[in-house]
């Protein structure tokens, strides 16, 4: 997926706040869709970018007026050093996690009151070797729900150059 790709995927008014702003990308990878946050965002916001392999990640150029502080860590696992957060994402990680509520409702701690997850996945529940744990659209709304969210967006949706399944973009605010 190219740069310009990634952030079609994920720009919507909800994630682009004319304010600056403070973000995590968790399980930054690559940092391609860090990237694409960074694109969107009003000058001044941070990114922290979560991985635990940072070695790929790429600055891929960078806005300049957007800092994206690398953490070499494992959201699942380790303490995260960030608070009051008005936003994480997790693009193509959320399925890598069989106890998807645990997390979710320790994440949203590290949030203000009104933060908001944006989720890039694809859109399948059945599993496969690269997709351990999949996530519909239709089991996210779920999942979410369950957690008493009440705005879950679908963004867009596009085909996977990976999967049969497409892959999906979702805004899910409190």
């Amino acid at each position: 997926m190219k740069l310009s790709d990634a952030i079609e995927l994920i720009n919507n008014p909800g994630v682009s706040i004319p304010d600056s702003s403070m973000w995590a990308d968790l399980g930054c990878g690559s940092g391609l869709f860090t990237n694409a946050l960074a694109k969107l965002l009003s000058p001044g916001s941070k990114i922290y970018a979560v991985d635990k392999d940072v070695s790929s990640f790429k600055n891929i150029s960078l806005p300049k007026n957007v800092s994206i502080e690398i953490i070499n860590a494992d959201f699942i696992r380790d303490d995260l050093p960030f608070h009051d957060l008005n936003g994480i994402m997790m693009a193509n990680s959320l399925h890598f996690l069989r106890d998807k509520i645990s997390l979710l409702a320790k994440l949203r701690h590290h949030m203000k009151g009104y933060g908001s997850f944006l989720i890039v996945e694809y859109d399948m529940d059945t599993p496969n070797p690269w997709v351990p744990f999949p996530l519909s659209y239709y089991s996210l709304r779920k999942l979410f729900e369950k957690l008493n969210y009440d705005s879950i967006q679908k963004l867009y949706e596009r085909s996977s150059v990976y999967n049969r399944a497409n892959i999906y973009s979702a805004l899910i605010s409190f």
